[in-house]
């Protein structure tokens, strides 16, 4: 794979290829194992591949040799299936009807049990398949990362920073769920930093600096190049997820595949929600934590959430936070001592990652 700034070419080859052997696998398992594997396989679809478009960066930053033996692009394709399984379990935990613009795994399972006329409840079905469907898909990220690194003389480093993702991400994950609950009882005046603290343990981490250390790994980066693409991937990361929480309120759901309004719905305690809470009169606050987390509210309720957030100057305030982590960002990457096509790589994908629409 080249470490040009667009590896999803190559990303998709793989996946393809892994897909023709997993469906091999279950040949003549008869016809609900084949239907179990091509839902599994079908969340390998869309995205943006952000983060083997990070990890080939990475492998660019710190001179990685291109005609080496390094199978960047089977290390980089099973950080896509990672996040596929991470989706999965994700849109289950919040009961999330949608992804990228179709059905969310659970409901396409649930659909798929009402077809086929089986017996029994179709939603219980949808959702514990979900959780099968999303563990089946962490095992084949393990076996495409093994399968890519098996002869490499860096795979107990890229083993090394795999596993510091995948343990970020579940427990960034378990934080957010918690806080839907504990921040009940979380002093005041905490809100923000606790929301802060799970996006860089849900997202930060795992959607760009580790990725990225993933790929300085397998180019053979020494300690001072580990160091300033951990600080450069956790700054850009922080905006990219602080990114999110305005989306995820007031993003169009016809850019994101999500419905407007979906984080309020679900009720995400994200740093977006606490600087609105910091700062709206006593009513309003009420208001808004009351509406938190209500599936029912309609287009009208979301409008009416989304104009006490904007008047609190959340947004505004978010947007600075955003301002300087990109500026951080910025900041640790210069006179590094990392390629300049990397360093440029770095930048474009930071700058795409952070002022997205999507």
């Amino acid at each position: 794979m080249t470490t040009s700034p667009d590896p999803i070419s190559a990303v998709s080859q793989r996946l393809e290829s892994f897909a023709a052997d997993r469906r091999a696998e279950v040949a003549g398992l008869g016809d609900e194992a084949a239907d179990f594997v091509e839902a599994a396989l079908a969340c390998l679809h869309g995205g943006k591949r952000l983060r083997a478009r990070f990890l080939a960066a990475g492998f660019a930053a710190v001179g990685g040799d291109t005609t080496g033996t390094q199978d960047v692009a089977g290390v980089a394709a099973s950080l896509e299936v990672f996040q596929a399984a991470a989706l999965v379990h994700d849109d289950l935990v919040d009961n999330s009807d949608t992804r990228r613009g179709r059905p969310a795994a659970h409901r396409a399972l649930e659909n798929h049990h009402r077809r086929s006329a089986w017996a029994g409840d179709a939603e219980p079905f949808g959702r514990a398949a979900a959780v099968l469907l999303g563990d089946l898909l962490v095992a084949w990220s393990d076996d495409l990362l093994e399968q890519s690194i098996v002869t490499d003389g860096r795979a107990a480093d890229v083993r090394r920073q795999y596993a510091t993702m995948r343990r970020d991400v579940t427990v960034g994950q378990y934080l957010d769920v918690a806080e839907e609950a504990a921040f009940a009882s979380a002093p005041e005046g905490s809100h923000a930093q606790r929301a802060l603290r799970i996006a860089s343990y849900k997202s930060a981490r795992y959607s760009v600096q580790q990725p990225i250390l993933i790929g300085a790994a397998l180019g053979g980066a020494d300690d001072a190049q580990r160091d300033l693409l951990s600080s450069f991937g956790h700054a850009v990361g922080l905006a990219f997820q602080l990114r999110d929480d305005i989306l995820g309120v007031f993003g169009d759901a016809a850019v994101t595949g999500k419905p407007s309004g979906d984080d309020l719905r679900e009720g995400k305690r994200t740093v977006l929600i606490a600087y609105a809470c910091e700062t709206l009169d006593t009513e309003s606050r009420r208001e808004l934590e009351d509406a938190l987390g209500d599936r029912g509210l309609d287009a009208a309720a979301i409008a009416r959430l989304q104009q006490l957030i904007r008047s609190s100057g959340a947004v505004e305030r978010l947007e600075s936070d955003i301002t300087r982590f990109a500026a951080e960002a910025e900041t640790a990457l210069d006179d590094a001592p990392l390629t300049a096509t990397g360093i440029s790589v770095l930048r474009e994908l930071a700058h795409a990652a952070i002022q997205r629409s999507a």
